[in-house]
């Protein structure tokens, strides 16, 4: 058994919460196979996708984008032309879990210091249809980019798997950190230590797994940012399946009662506020894991799935009233659920310090 256990001081970084200021967003394109699709035409909707994301964040704040050398003129055709590119070779897009992680702490002298943790990355459990050779470099070019101060992290992680209130509250799932395809032997209290170490976690939440489809074989076995995140200190967005023709509702309800009762590390109850699914059940794969949990929120605004279905309303609404005094701007996320994942995936914050 794998046992990270230690009585060091409590960590000098500190993961902020999505909602506090930013620096920047950082994004990488999409370059070859499955995130660009199968034709011409299919490779034009992805482009159109992430552009459409990377432009609407970069009206708010500054946004760098890694793009493979091949990808560089389709990239800059489609994207504002204040985006700043790196050229890198990439496997995928999926920059919230290719990417680093990034903290903030104090350096030697006490002054402010951003951090940028590196977790192992392996294709989501080393899953066969998945491809990471060139993902790992991606990390450590935002890491230098950005001038942080690199942290290696022995866990494999995604970024996608962990969600935090800013406060040391941190929300998992069994299914990623003590997958036996990422950290074979490894404990909860292993993975409550190093994530304690490198992002500063005091309470961590666990959650017993994620969405059906994302559980199943082109899914991540179950990241966090597609089912709950945190609007605010003691404020959870659940994903909420009301149909219970869908697997998904089972998997709603459950999550809801590990919440209930719980407490954030500041010892406040946890309010859970239920964030409907999309009506629509299938699409030609099988069940959706449609989800308007897998926003982006950025400085002054919410970067918002829709789906061209009616529950797009009430999602607008409900973000409108968890994270007052942004604009919420709602792009079709469905080119990006086709290729695994939403808009939630493909950004990473780096924090102000």
């Amino acid at each position: 058994m794998f046992e990270l256990r230690s009585n060091q001081p409590a960590s000098r970084w500190q993961m902020p919460a999505e909602t506090a200021p930013h620096d920047a967003t950082w994004m990488a394109w999409p370059g070859s196979g499955y995130t660009l699709g199968e034709s011409a035409a299919e490779a034009e909707i992805a482009r159109a996708t992430w552009a459409a994301v990377a432009n609407a964040i970069v009206a708010r704040e500054p946004l760098r984008m890694l793009v493979p050398p091949h990808e560089r003129p389709h990239a800059r055709r489609l994207l504002d032309p204040a985006i700043e590119l790196h050229e890198v070779r990439l496997d995928d897009a999926w920059y919230r879990d290719i990417g680093p992680t990034f903290v903030v702490g104090a350096d030697q002298h006490g002054g402010p210091a951003l951090g940028a943790v590196n977790w192992v990355f392996n294709g989501w459990g080393q899953q066969d249809w998945a491809t990471w050779e060139h993902d790992a470099v991606a990390s450590l070019v935002a890491t230098s980019a950005s001038c942080a101060h690199r942290i290696d992290s022995p866990m494999v992680n995604e970024g996608g798997g962990i969600h935090t209130d800013g406060a040391g509250t941190f929300l998992v799932t069994e299914t990623v950190q003590l997958d036996p395809g990422r950290n074979a032997g490894w404990t909860r209290q292993a993975v409550e230590d190093e994530l304690a170490r490198t992002v500063g976690a005091r309470k961590v939440i666990w959650l017993p797994r994620g969405l059906t489809r994302d559980s199943e074989k082109f899914g991540t076995r179950g990241h966090v940012d597609i089912v709950a995140t945190f609007a605010d200190r003691g404020v959870v967005l659940l994903h909420e399946q009301r149909n219970d023709a869908h697997p998904d509702a089972a998997v709603s309800r459950e999550l809801a009662t590990v919440f209930h009762g719980e407490h954030d590390a500041e010892g406040k109850p946890i309010e859970v506020v239920a964030l409907p699914a999309p009506t629509q059940l299938r699409d030609a794969v099988g069940w959706v894991d449609w989800s308007y949990v897998n926003h982006y929120v950025c400085n002054g605004a919410v970067i918002a799935c829709a789906f061209d279905d009616p529950a797009d309303a009430e999602a607008r609404e409900v973000l409108a009233a968890a994270y007052p005094g942004r604009d919420v701007v709602q792009i079709d996320a469905r080119p990006i659920f086709d290729r695994g994942g939403g808009i939630h995936c493909i950004t990473q914050q780096q924090p102000a310090l």
